[in-house]
């Protein structure tokens, strides 16, 4: 049973740090990626990781994120540096399924206002709040 866990949220003043961990378990996946859900607003793909190409970061949070992935452990991290108000949304990790296979990294981060389709296993989200 494929599993995918997201922990590390928490509410932060602007310009500190939180560091997300998603931990897969069940396969162990060629691309993963961490997207976030404002209230009222799409779901966004922010940044992606495969073995095809490497990272893929949104402009939105470019130079201050960084995914870096655990191969012994099945976990991927997203460090979040210079936090910002704007950065307080539902935080969640995704793969594509085992059929599927690895995806790069702007496809599987890719998102539209039918939702973030490429994506077939997901976690529960970890909630990350900006607030002064």
């Amino acid at each position: 049973q494929v599993q995918l866990v997201e922990s590390g949220g928490g509410l932060v003043q602007p310009g500190e740090s939180l560091r997300l961990s998603c931990t897969v378990s069940g396969f162990t996946p060629g691309s993963v990626g961490w997207f976030r859900q404002a209230p009222g607003k799409d779901r966004e793909g922010i940044s992606c990781i495969s073995s095809r190409d490497g990272a893929y970061y949104a402009d939105s949070v470019k130079d201050r994120f960084t995914i870096i992935r655990d191969n012994a452990k099945n976990t991927v991290y997203l460090q979040m540096n210079s936090l910002k108000p704007d950065d307080t949304a539902l935080y969640y990790c995704a793969t594509p399924s085992v059929e599927v296979g690895t995806l790069s990294s702007a496809v599987l981060c890719y998102c539209s206002s039918v939702g973030c389709l490429n994506g077939d296993y997901w976690g529960q989200g970890t909630q990350v709040t900006v607030s002064s």
